[in-house]
C-alpha cells in the first residue's frame, strides 16, 4: 500500500508537508483508531479532558484555541494540526469565534476496548 502511495505522489499532483511530530515510544498492540468529527458553535468548548493513547487533530472549519500539557494556549486555523499525547492534559479546547462555526476532525489511536477520553477536573 505505501508503494502505491509513493507511486501517486511521484505521478503528478503536488504534495507538501504540512504537520510533522515525533511521537511517544508506545506499542501499539491491540490498538485502534477512530476518527471523531468535533464541531463548535460560536463561543463553545470542551471541558478539560486527556486521552489515553495519541490524538491529532486537523482543524476542518474556523479557528481552533487549544492548550495541552505544559504548551502554550494557541490558535489553529483550518488546515492546521496539533498532537495530544497519552495522558496529556487538553485544558483549553474553543472556537476562537463568537459569531461563526468551527471543526476539527480528531484521530484518536488508543488500546482497544478503553475509553476514548477522559473529564478532568481542572486544578
Amino acid at each position: 500500500m505505501l508503494a502505491q502511495v509513493l507511486r501517486a505522489q511521484n505521478s503528478g499532483g503536488s504534495s507538501k508537508v504540512i504537520f510533522k511530530h515525533d511521537l511517544p515510544e508506545v506499542a501499539l498492540r491491540d490498538w485502534a483508531v477512530t476518527a471523531v468529527e468535533v464541531s463548535y458553535g460560536p463561543g463553545e468548548s470542551s471541558p478539560p479532558h486527556s486521552h489515553p493513547g495519541i490524538t491529532i487533530a486537523y482543524v476542518l472549519e474556523g479557528e481552533i484555541r487549544s492548550k495541552v500539557g505544559d504548551g502554550a494556549e494557541a490558535s489553529y486555523s483550518a488546515g492546521e494540526m496539533f498532537l495530544e499525547t497519552p495522558g496529556e492534559l487538553h485544558t483549553v479546547s474553543r472556537n476562537a469565534s463568537t459569531s461563526g462555526p468551527a471543526k476539527l476532525l480528531a484521530l484518536l489511536l488508543a488500546e482497544k476496548g478503553k475509553p476514548l477520553t477522559t473529564a478532568v477536573s481542572p486544578s
